[in-house]
C-alpha cells in the first residue's frame, strides 16, 4: 500500500514538473489570483527576503531556510507553510528546480473551520512536510486550470479550498487553522511582526509590544520565539539588516547614513552586525551584489517560501 502511494506520488510530480515548467513565468504569477509558480536553472547562493504568507510545494529541485537557529529543507513531493511573514534566508540547493505556491488568504481559510480551539501554545510561523497524493492531485488539477480560462472562475476558488482542506487536516493543519481565527496565539504573533517590520527603524518597548498582544511579557516572548525562532530584538535586527542590504545595492546612500536610516546608532555597530549577518562588510558585500546583477542582467531574489 505505501509503494502505491509512493508511485502515485511521484507519477504527480512527474506531471506537476512538466506543467510548471511550460506555465511558468520570470515573475512567478499566473493568471490565476493568488496561484504561483516557479522555475529557476540555478542553484544561487543564500539570499535574504521575507516568506510571504504562503503555501510552497517542491516539485522538482531542493531548497533551504534558514531562520534564527532553525533550518529547513525540502524537495521533491515536500512543502513548506510560511503561517507568518517572517525574514528568512534561502537558496535552491540543488537545480534545476520547479516550484508551486498558493497565498494562504485568512478569510478563506476561516470558512472551512467551523469549531476550532484558538488556545494553547503558538505553533511555528514555518514548517516542512511530506505532501499527500490527494493533496498533489488537488495542486495538479489547479495548475491544469492555466490550460483552461473559461473554467477558472468557477472552478480555482473550488480548489483553493480543496488544497486548504488538505492543508488544514495535514501534519502542518494546527499552522494552517490558526491563520483563520482571528484570536489564535499565531493572530497575535503576527499582529507584532506586522508592526515590527512596519516600524523597522524604531526603538520599541517588548513590554508594550505584549500589551497591544494581550500577553504578559513572558507568555508574549515565549509565543514569539515559538513562531519565529527570535526574540523579539533579534526580529527587528534581521529586518533593519535586510533592509539596509536593498538600500546598500541601489549605490544611493554610504554606509553610515544607511545604518542611521534602517535605525542604528552606531555606524561601527552596524558594520559589525552586517558582517556576522552576511560575511562581508557592508560596502563590499553591496558591490558584490552589484556586480553580480549586473552579471546576470536581473536584481530579482529567488521568491521568498522557495515557490
Amino acid at each position: 500500500m505505501a509503494g502505491s502511494v509512493r508511485t502515485e506520488v511521484a507519477d504527480d510530480c512527474l506531471i506537476l514538473r512538466e506543467l510548471i515548467a511550460r506555465h511558468a513565468r520570470p515573475d512567478e504569477t499566473t493568471a490565476i489570483d493568488g496561484v504561483l509558480l516557479s522555475a529557476t536553472d540555478v542553484a544561487g547562493e543564500p539570499r535574504a527576503s521575507s516568506t510571504g504568507t504562503v503555501f510552497a510545494l517542491i516539485a522538482q529541485g531542493s531548497k533551504r531556510l534558514a531562520i534564527g537557529e532553525r533550518v529547513y529543507d525540502y524537495g521533491p513531493g515536500q512543502y513548506l507553510v510560511a503561517s507568518v511573514d517572517l525574514p528568512i534566508t534561502g537558496h535552491y540547493t540543488q537545480a534545476p528546480a520547479l516550484g508551486f505556491g498558493l497565498v494562504l488568504r485568512p478569510a478563506v481559510i476561516a470558512e472551512l473551520l467551523l469549531d476550532v480551539d484558538a488556545g494553547g501554545p503558538a505553533p511555528s510561523g514555518l514548517g516542512v512536510a511530506d505532501a499527500s497524493a490527494d493533496l498533489l492531485d488537488a495542486v495538479v488539477r489547479m495548475v491544469r486550470l492555466l490550460d483552461h480560462p473559461q473554467d477558472q472562475a468557477v472552478l480555482a476558488p473550488m480548489l483553493e479550498r480543496e488544497i486548504l482542506w488538505r492543508l488544514i487536516t495535514g501534519p502542518l493543519g494546527p499552522s494552517v487553522r490558526a491563520i483563520g481565527v482571528a484570536d489564535s496565539s499565531l493572530t497575535h504573533i503576527g499582529r507584532a511582526v506586522r508592526w515590527i517590520t512596519e516600524h523597522y527603524d524604531r526603538a520599541f518597548r517588548v513590554e508594550e509590544l505584549a500589551r497591544t498582544c494581550g500577553m504578559s511579557v513572558s507568555a508574549f516572548h515565549r509565543a514569539f520565539a515559538a513562531v519565529t525562532a527570535l526574540s523579539p530584538i533579534q526580529f527587528q535586527k534581521q529586518i533593519r539588516l535586510q533592509r539596509s542590504r536593498l538600500l546598500l545595492m541601489s549605490g544611493r546612500d554610504d554606509v553610515a547614513t544607511v545604518a542611521f536610516r534602517v535605525g542604528y546608532d552606531s555606524a561601527s555597530q552596524f558594520s559589525r552586525e552586517y558582517r556576522r549577518q552576511f560575511g562581508l562588510p557592508p560596502g563590499r558585500d553591496a558591490a558584490r551584489l552589484r556586480a553580480q546583477s549586473f552579471v546576470d542582467g536581473s536584481t530579482r531574489t529567488q521568491s521568498p517560501a522557495g515557490v
